[in-house]
C-alpha cells in the first residue's frame, strides 16, 4: 500500500487571515470620530472667536481663494473615502471567499480523514484475513502430504508403467505447450490427443486409490480445504481491493483540499492587499478631513470679522446719521417717525 497524506496539515496562513480580518470594520468607527460636519465646527468657532477690531481683515480675493482650497480639499477627501469604501467591499468580498475556500478545505480533510480510517480498517482485515487464508494453504498441504503417504506406489505387473506423479508432470508439460507455442494442425491434433488419454490414466489410477475407504475420507477433507482456502483468498482480495479504492479516494480528496487550500491563499493575500489599500485610503481620507475643518476655521474667522467690520462701519454711520438728526432736533427742525427711531436706536432719546 503506497504512504499516504497524513491528514493534519496546518493552516498557519489562515490564523493570519482571521487576524487581518479584525480591523475592516473599525475604519468607519475612526471616521465617525473625526468626520463631524464642518458647519457645527464653523458655527462653533464662530460663536468663540470674537474678532478683534483691530484685526487684519481678509480681502475677498482672499476668503474666495481659501474657500476654493477647501473646496478642493473636501472633494479629495470624498475622492479618498469612496475609494476606502469600494477598497473595503473588495476586502470583505476577498475575506468571504477566503472563509469559504478554508470551510471547503476542512470538509475535504475530514472526508478524506474517514477514508483513512476505512482504508486502515480493510488493511487490519487483510492482515486477519491473510492469517486464515495461510492456516487453510497449511492444511491444504498437510492433506496432500497425507494422501501421498497413504497411496503409496503399488508394484505394478506392467514394469512399463509410469507413477501418477509422473502422469501428471506429463500432462501439465502438454497443456504448457499447447497454451503457449504456435502448432500445425496435425501437431495440435496429437497433443490434445496425449493430453486425453494422459488425463483418463491419471482418473482411473487415482480412482483405484480412492477405493481406500481411509484415502476417500481424507480427500473429501482437501477438497473441503482447498474450498476453505480459495474463499478466504478471495476474501483477501476483496478486503485489498477496497482499501486500495479508499486510499485512492482519500489521495484524491488531499490533492483536492490543498488545490483549495492554494487558492485560499491567493484570495487571503487579495484580502491583505485591499485592506492595506483601504487603510491607505482611510488615512488619506482623515488627514483631508483635518485640513478641510481647520480650513472651515478660518473661514469662519475671517466671515466673521468682515461681518463684524460691516457691522461696525454700519453702526458707525447709524451714530452719525443720528447725531446730525439730533442737531437738527436741536435746532427745532420738525422729525418724521424714521428720524425718532433713528434717534432711539442710538440712544439720544
Amino acid at each position: 500500500m503506497d504512504k499516504f497524506v497524513e491528514e493534519t496539515q496546518q493552516f498557519d496562513s489562515q490564523e493570519a487571515q482571521e487576524s487581518a480580518s479584525k480591523d475592516v470594520d473599525a475604519l468607519e468607527e475612526q471616521e465617525a470620530k473625526i468626520d463631524e460636519p464642518s458647519a457645527k465646527t464653523a458655527g462653533k468657532d464662530a460663536e468663540t472667536d470674537e474678532p478683534s477690531e483691530e484685526g487684519k481683515q481678509m480681502s475677498p480675493e482672499e476668503l474666495a481663494d481659501l474657500e476654493q482650497k477647501r473646496s478642493i480639499l473636501n472633494n479629495d477627501a470624498e475622492r479618498h473615502r469612496r475609494l476606502r469604501d469600494e477598497l473595503n467591499n473588495q476586502t470583505k468580498e476577498w475575506k468571504a471567499k477566503r472563509d469559504s475556500l478554508n470551510n471547503k478545505v476542512r470538509e475535504l480533510v475530514d472526508e478524506a480523514g474517514k477514508c483513512r480510517e476505512e482504508r486502515d480498517s480493510f488493511n487490519q482485515k487483510v492482515r486477519e484475513t491473510k492469517v486464515v487464508r495461510d492456516e487453510r494453504n497449511q492444511k491444504v498441504t498437510a492433506l496432500k502430504e497425507q494422501i501421498a503417504q497413504l497411496k503409496p506406489e503399488r508394484p505394478s505387473e506392467d514394469k512399463n508403467e509410469v507413477p501418477v506423479k509422473q502422469l501428471k508432470k506429463q500432462l501439465q508439460d502438454l497443456e504448457y505447450t499447447q497454451q503457449t507455442k504456435s502448432l500445425g494442425k496435425e501437431k495440435e491434433n496429437e497433443i490434445v490427443k496425449q493430453i486425453s488419454v494422459i488425463a483418463k490414466q491419471i482418473q482411473e489410477r487415482e480412482k483405484s486409490f480412492e477405493q481406500n475407504g481411509e484415502i476417500r475420507e481424507v480427500i473429501q477433507q482437501l477438497k473441503d480445504a482447498k474450498v476453505q482456502a480459495e474463499a478466504a483468498h478471495k476474501q483477501v482480495s476483496e478486503y485489498a481491493e477496497a482499501a486500495q479504492a479508499s486510499h485512492d479516494k482519500m489521495m484524491k480528496l488531499y490533492e483536492e483540499a490543498d488545490a483549495l487550500r492554494k487558492e485560499a491563499d491567493a484570495a487571503q493575500a487579495k484580502f491583505i492587499e485591499s485592506k492595506q489599500a483601504a487603510d491607505e485610503e482611510h488615512k488619506k481620507h482623515i488627514e483631508q478631513i483635518k485640513s478641510v475643518h481647520e480650513m472651515d476655521k478660518d473661514v469662519a474667522g475671517a466671515r466673521s470679522k468682515k461681518t463684524a467690520a460691516k457691522k461696525k462701519k454700519v453702526d458707525n454711520e447709524s451714530k452719525k446719521e443720528a447725531k446730525e438728526i439730533f442737531e437738527r432736533f436741536k435746532a427745532g427742525e420738525k422729525l418724521s417717525t424714521d428720524n425718532l427711531m433713528a434717534l432711539q436706536k442710538s440712544g439720544y432719546l
